[in-house]
């Protein structure tokens, strides 16, 4: 089973994230504190009650493909319909389209719960999510009124249609067509690993697909962004008619087995009705909006799935009777010293992660809403620093730690009756899907380092010093960052290619230290046993963990010649 954080949650919130100040922004007065509590409260609720429970049915069962139609484990229909009829597809939306106007800092804390609970399922409403966003910020008004009603309130679900048989990751590969048809164009072409691309949970499915028109120009510069819904809206604003576009097979997958995965076929009898959004040749702009949100969402699912496999992990060691401590009587395995140490990497990592999603998602929103531009600037440059980091360290930690929890579980982890094999293989998409971790690595490196020379990145790391000259461990991982830092921006962008993922995690490693420690000094300022488990895990933490940082920089600054010197044929 499945209880959400609620105490720590509320604690990187309040306390590491901002939200006293995120509420005072336009459009967020409603964030009282009482009405976030009750949020937090009811959204725990339903995430122990209602999704948790179905999370191993839907990796048992599975989806079911039969002519071109997908059906949902059974109870994700009742699930599905309890979740949207609580409103929690539409948390972070603006009221004209049917959202409660609440900060995406607040629906990141939801949105963790979700897919703690039964990440399978939570994939569908995080998709529907960036979808709904992306239209709202790039759309034209007929797309907002005719799509966001449906989407924001959870009725109609979307999805993200980037990558193609023979390009991958290579969008500038893509061959899907688009071709001008009136008032709107008509859409060839074939996509694949599209989460949740046909199932039985909505009447309609709104797909945002990457295409080329006629003439567009070769490469990424000539990629277009269309709405594709599976039927084409009504004059009402309800469901019309069937669009040429269908499922043709669904993948067989190591886990996530309740998500159905799509392959997707556009316009095999004519050609799908697709409307443009935006601009032509703008659309990987424009699905950059959409995908970096994904990708902070997608950093969390790894913290998310890591906080469920804590707890199966905890709650074992606590009732396993095995060996003796000291030559006493017989006792259960977390007395033993090396259990304890396991359980304190996952717990202290999983609150490093907690404290870097929630405070991402605070500077999201104080980029969208701020009205002083110089805030909103710097917010901006700090979101988009985090982000490849957000998703590349949450994610390569939370499988690193369902490992973790499945070795607590020793031999019975391996065994498939206990669960915890089920979040290890769960979690291994999170670092693969919406960019891999070499992806998002040499995002941080190439767009987010070398592009401004390091300006970002110096800010946070000034910020991070300031607090770590007085901490012994912070103060030297901070300065390993920044050595590592300094000796890529003077090296070539081949060579620091081949040192980036460690780099990216050199981040990770050295960000959560420096929050672990924010929130050591606070919790000393406190009583009661929460703080004073707070103190202990950032002091595990910075014992345990935050010495990697050297040994990262190391890698970092002396690795690239034994990656070049591999030849292809080795």
């Amino acid at each position: 089973m499945y209880t959400a954080p609620i105490a720590d949650m509320e604690f990187v919130l309040n306390e590491l994230a901002g939200l006293p100040e995120i509420a005072k922004l336009p459009g967020y007065e409603e964030a009282t504190p009482d009405l976030v509590k009750n949020v937090l409260e009811e959204s725990a609720k339903i995430s122990a009650e209602v999704l948790a429970p179905l999370n191993r049915v839907g990796d048992t069962e599975g989806v079911r493909f039969a002519d071109g139609a997908v059906q949902t484990p059974g109870g994700w229909r009742d699930a599905y319909r309890t979740f949207i009829a609580g409103g929690w597809n539409s948390l972070p939306f603006a009221p004209q389209h049917g959202g409660h106007g609440l900060p995406w800092l607040v629906a990141t804390a939801v949105q963790e719960m979700w897919h703690a609970a039964n990440m399978a399922f939570g994939l569908c409403p995080l998709l529907t999510q960036c979808a709904a966003d992306a239209i709202a910020l790039h759309g034209d008004d007929r797309q907002r009124a005719v799509f966001l009603p449906k989407m924001v309130g959870g009725e109609w679900s979307g999805t993200m249609n980037l990558t193609e048989p023979q390009a991958g990751s290579d969008l500038g590969a893509l061959k899907t067509t688009a071709r001008r048809n009136g008032d709107h164009y008509l859409i060839r072409g074939q996509k694949i690993f599209i989460t949740y691309g046909e199932h039985d949970l909505v009447e309609n499915i709104v797909h945002l697909v990457l295409a080329r028109t006629p003439d567009a120009p070769e490469g990424v510069r000539g990629i277009s962004l269309f709405i594709v819904p599976k039927f084409v809206p009504a004059a009402d604003g309800g469901v019309g008619e069937r669009n040429d576009l269908r499922c043709v097979s669904l993948e067989h997958k190591l886990g996530i087995h309740g998500s159905p995965t799509a392959l997707m076929s556009y316009g095999d009898d004519g050609g799908a009705v697709g409307y443009l959004v935006g601009e032509e040749n703008r659309g990987l702009e424009y699905m950059f909006s959409m995908m970096n949100l994904a990708r902070h969402t997608v950093g969390l699912e790894g913290l998310a799935i890591a906080e469920r496999s804590y707890q199966q992990a905890l709650a074992y060691a606590k009732e396993r009777v095995q060996g003796r401590a000291s030559g006493r009587e017989r006792v259960t395995i977390i007395h033993h010293p090396d259990v304890k140490r396991m359980l304190l990497a996952m717990k202290s990592q999983i609150e490093a992660m907690r404290a870097l999603t929630f405070t991402a998602a605070a500077s999201f929103d104080l980029w969208r809403r701020h009205p002083d531009q110089d805030r909103r600037a710097a917010a901006g440059r700090r979101v988009e620093l985090l982000t490849p980091i957000v998703k590349g360290w949450c994610t390569e930690t939370g499988t690193e730690l369902t490992s973790i929890g499945v070795q607590v579980h020793g031999g019975m982890g391996f065994i498939e009756e206990t669960g915890a094999a089920q979040h290890y293989r769960d979690a291994r998409i999170t670092a693969i899907y919406e960019g891999t971790t070499g992806i998002q690595a040499g995002d941080l490196l190439g767009r987010k380092l070398l592009r401004d020379k390091g300006a970002a990145a110096a800010e946070l790391i000034a910020e991070m010093r300031g607090e770590g000259e007085a901490d012994g461990a912070l103060g030297e991982a901070v300065n390993a960052l920044d050595e590592a830092t300094q000796y890529l921006l003077r090296e070539e962008l081949a060579r620091g290619l081949a040192v980036s993922a460690p780099y990216l995690r050199l981040w990770g490693v050295t960000i959560g230290g420096w929050l672990m420690s924010r929130a050591a000094k606070i919790a000393a300022r406190r009583e009661g046993e929460f703080h004073r488990e707070k103190i202990n895990t950032a002091e595990f933490y910075a014992t345990h963990i935050l010495p990697q940082a050297r040994a990262l920089a190391v890698t970092v600054v002396k690795g690239a010649a034994s990656v070049g010197a591999f030849g292809a044929d080795s």
